[in-house]
């Protein structure tokens, strides 16, 4: 479990976090560019680096730049003496504020201050055998258009598509629904060396929201890159009656992709549930998936 020094037993914390995506070039470290990795590393670093190595995070799944999040997970691992350094007694008392794990979610949205776009939301100490990234069952994302029926709110327009025309609700959830099941998904994948686009996507589908605004809901068991944008991509062709709605699967077991649609713009998607098992079967779920992927996919899942 990661960061230890010899001799000690690493603690592994789960943060739960929500983000704007906007003014982030995605969420893994990259030189010179701000990210949400990033962002949260240094604030790490900042709070933990005289009591030990710094700590590293492992996500849930990677967004893509632009993409938000109300519901990722990341986990770190922390030395004992770590933990105990996030303890801070009351000012003229002997009690802690807080301990542990919620301190370490307090200290964390401290630095990042009341304006920050970037909000831990919790921090637990992570069940036995829990990884942020293997013990999960499924990612859900949802993408927003706000097409000529819908509620055009400027205060939501950076999590907003905003389409000129109308688009054709059944048409776009016929669509969706033809693709569920296990498939290959390469035609709706930006391809990746050594990367399995093989997925199962659970559930998808489009409604409308109290404002008119369309809102698809997608559930795999992980997606690879630019897929849900895609994915919603085709869907808006068949809303506008540029493609028929059985085309869809057609173009799915094609496997390559084509022209008939374009991937649409990363600010309508956002991250809003990370799915996991009981804690007692969070190490199976964690070491089934880890012998899958590392037999056919070296890449995390990301949109």
């Amino acid at each position: 479990m990661g960061d230890a020094n010899e001799g000690e037993v690493a603690v592994r914390l789960r943060l739960d976090l929500a983000y704007d995506g906007t003014e982030f070039s995605g969420w893994a470290k990259q030189p010179g560019l701000r990210t949400v990795q990033g962002e949260l590393e240094i604030a790490l670093h900042t709070v933990l680096h005289k009591h030990g190595p710094s700590p590293t995070l492992t996500v849930a799944g990677r967004t893509d730049v632009g993409v938000h999040a109300l519901g990722q997970v990341a986990h770190l691992d922390l030395t004992p003496r770590q933990l105990a350094s996030l303890d801070r007694p009351h000012r003229g008392g002997s009690a802690p504020k807080s301990t542990g794990a919620q301190a370490l979610a307090r200290r964390l949205n401290g630095i990042a201050g009341l304006k920050s776009d970037v909000v831990v939301t919790r921090a637990t100490r992570a069940p036995v055998g829990f990884d942020a990234r293997f013990s999960a069952l499924h990612r859900v994302y949802e993408y927003r258009i706000a097409d000529t029926l819908g509620l055009r709110d400027p205060r939501r327009r950076s999590h907003t598509l905003w389409h000129p025309a109308e688009l054709d609700l059944e048409a776009m959830d016929a669509a969706a629904r033809s693709l569920l099941g296990l498939h290959d998904f390469a035609a709706y994948c930006r391809p990746r060396a050594g990367a399995t686009t093989v997925r199962t996507l659970q559930e998808f589908g489009w409604s409308r929201d109290g404002d008119g605004v369309l809102v698809a809901r997608v559930r795999a068991d992980a997606f690879c890159h630019s897929m849900v944008r895609a994915l919603v991509g085709a869907c808006v062709a068949v809303g506008e009656a540029r493609l028929p709605a059985a085309r869809v699967a057609g173009i799915r077991d094609e496997v390559t992709r084509g022209s008939e649609f374009i991937v649409m713009p990363a600010r309508g998607l956002t991250l809003v549930e990370v799915g996991y098992p009981t804690d007692d079967e969070m190490g199976i779920r964690a070491l089934q998936t880890r012998a899958k992927r590392s037999a056919f996919d070296r890449d995390d899942p990301i949109d």
